[in-house]
């Protein structure tokens, strides 16, 4: 799930820089000579590591790879050894009083969490879109001189929102597409971040109405914003398009949506996930339970401070014959004991883990939707905000895991979805079967091609 606001909850990166070490795969390739590629993704770790693995592959084909990130996210990138530059997405402020303002912004939603998208249009999705705006109008103040000193020969953006210098600055860009394949709309779909069933067109309309009535101030501000920037008004709702020149999206295609308009195949591709290579996790060695199935629990940078959430949870898991891995963010102090078949840690390696997991608890980000279905492994989805509603839906009606509310569900009612994970014999065949069309379509490198051939068309 894309972090729909700058999310500076971290700044300190020693732990995520053994990730990517391995070389690139060999793959059919196209070769070229060197061109400047400009990756902007959102702040957040989900298209930041994503955007990292696509720019390694592409410098992999001999281009040159410049990350634009906004100050609280600067250095990422850097230790992953791309360059960078700066973009302001949001008034500068001090680094720690970074991380205390988003934490505190996320936090404080913490209560709305448990209610439905309808109801999360009011709370959460009307703050987010605001500070989306604000994002947009920020970026502007620097990022065309940004461009122009940088003098990229291609930009790849992965946002939900437009950033109009991107667009006028002349050269081709291509639009990277994180979240939920919905986000590019049809009629035919459920409405981003709906969580609605492919099925039920009344959830559609009820939630397009609502989204439409209260996002309206917000939209008509945008495009009073566009406007200044020389930009034509976006349609109601809308706050960014496809790109004209290439669309990648990191959606599986085993859980795309039947459309009433099908995408364009020569500006839409499908990257089944794009998923990185990671140095290898080991597994620890628990106090009890090492012969039983492994299960990985993370509900991502946002979701971590819901500590009380991941308590219960722990407390129900530890009883059951398995071992747990939980990612505890950077709340770890905040755990005094633990069962003796759980190990918790503020950060793991998550595609090694996860290929190692025999079932996975998450909240339906991006990332750990596609990774689960990249390695075949059965989840259960507790979303909490933006695309992880979508995603929970989609696991479960296309029978490659199951769906359930974050916190109304009984002891038991969490035991027998976690066996059912782990025993269903025609969830595991299914999911075995996208996970070998997903492991053949090599994302990242895929990608890279994509580009390039785009890049020798100019």
């Amino acid at each position: 799930m894309h972090a729909p606001i700058i999310l500076r909850c971290r700044t300190d990166y020693s732990e995520i820089r053994t990730t990517l070490q391995r070389p690139i795969d060999k793959v059919e390739t196209i070769m070229a000579k060197q061109k400047t590629i400009a990756f902007f993704p959102e702040g957040a770790f989900g298209p930041a590591l994503n955007s990292v693995g696509v720019a390694q592959a592409c410098e992999a084909l001999g281009h040159r790879a410049v990350f634009l990130a906004d100050p609280g996210f600067g250095g990422v990138f850097e230790s992953y050894g791309f360059e960078e530059r700066t973009v302001n997405l949001s008034e500068p402020m001090a680094p720690d009083e970074m991380a205390k303002y988003w934490s505190d912004f996320i936090n404080g939603h913490i209560p709305n969490f448990g209610k439905s998208p309808f109801e999360q249009i009011d709370n959460y999705v009307k703050e987010c879109w605001e500070a989306i705006v604000d994002t947009a109008k920020w970026a502007e103040k620097s990022l065309p001189a940004v461009l122009g000193e940088l003098r990229p020969d291609l930009i790849c953006v992965d946002n939900v929102i437009l950033f109009p210098a991107v667009k006028r600055h002349g050269v081709p860009w291509v639009r990277i597409i994180s979240c939920s394949e919905n986000e590019i709309p049809d009629p035919d779909i459920p409405p981003h971040l709906s969580g609605c069933s492919a099925t039920d067109k009344q959830c559609f309309e009820r939630y397009t109405e609502h989204f439409l009535k209260v996002i309206r101030p917000i939209h008509d501000d945008f495009n009073d914003f566009l406007a200044s920037c020389g930009e034509p008004a976006y349609p109601a709702g809308e706050f960014f398009e496809a790109s004209p020149y290439l669309n990648l999206l990191l959606y599986p295609q085993a859980m795309k949506f039947e459309r009433r308009h099908a995408l364009d195949p020569e500006r839409f591709q499908y990257l089944e996930g794009c998923v990185r290579q990671e140095k290898d996790y080991v597994v620890p060695t628990f106090e009890q339970h090492n012969d039983k199935p492994l299960v990985y629990l993370s509900f991502g940078s946002l979701g971590s401070g819901d500590t009380d959430l991941l308590k219960r949870l722990i407390n129900v898991l530890g009883k059951l014959q398995l071992r747990l891995l939980v990612n505890v963010g950077d709340y770890r102090d905040s755990y005094e004991s633990t069962p003796p078949n759980v190990h918790l840690a503020t950060w793991f390696p998550q595609p090694s883990v996860i290929s190692q997991a025999d079932a996975v608890v998450h909240h339906g980000g991006n990332n750990s939707f596609t990774e689960c279905l990249y390695f075949g492994k059965p989840a259960l989805i507790m979303p909490y905000v933006w695309d992880g509603h979508d995603n929970a839906t989609r696991v479960q009606e296309t029978g490659h895991g199951l769906k359930m509310h974050r916190s109304n569900w009984t002891d038991d009612e969490l035991a027998k979805a976690i066996e059912t994970l782990l025993t269903d014999v025609g969830m595991h065949a299914r999911l075995a079967q996208t996970s070998e069309h997903m492991r053949s379509q090599h994302g990242p490198q895929k990608a890279a091609n994509l580009i390039t051939k785009l890049l020798n068309e100019q």
